[in-house]
């Protein structure tokens, strides 16, 4: 479920990134890559986090 809201903020991020280009909104743009990068921070973690669980045998 994590990985899918995480997916869902890459998805929204990438969108206001590309609406903030159409109408030369760089503060726009600029929240659009934070929100996707956040989104990928946030994958990361959810990966890392199962990782560690598979390993510690839970």
């Amino acid at each position: 479920m994590a990985k899918a809201k995480a997916k869902a903020k890459q998805m929204k991020g990438k969108m206001k990134e590309t609406a903030g280009k159409a109408m030369d909104a760089r503060s726009m743009e600029a929240e659009g890559r934070g929100e996707q990068m956040t989104g990928k921070a946030q994958e990361a973690a959810e990966k890392t986090a199962k990782q560690m669980k598979k390993s510690s045998g839970q």
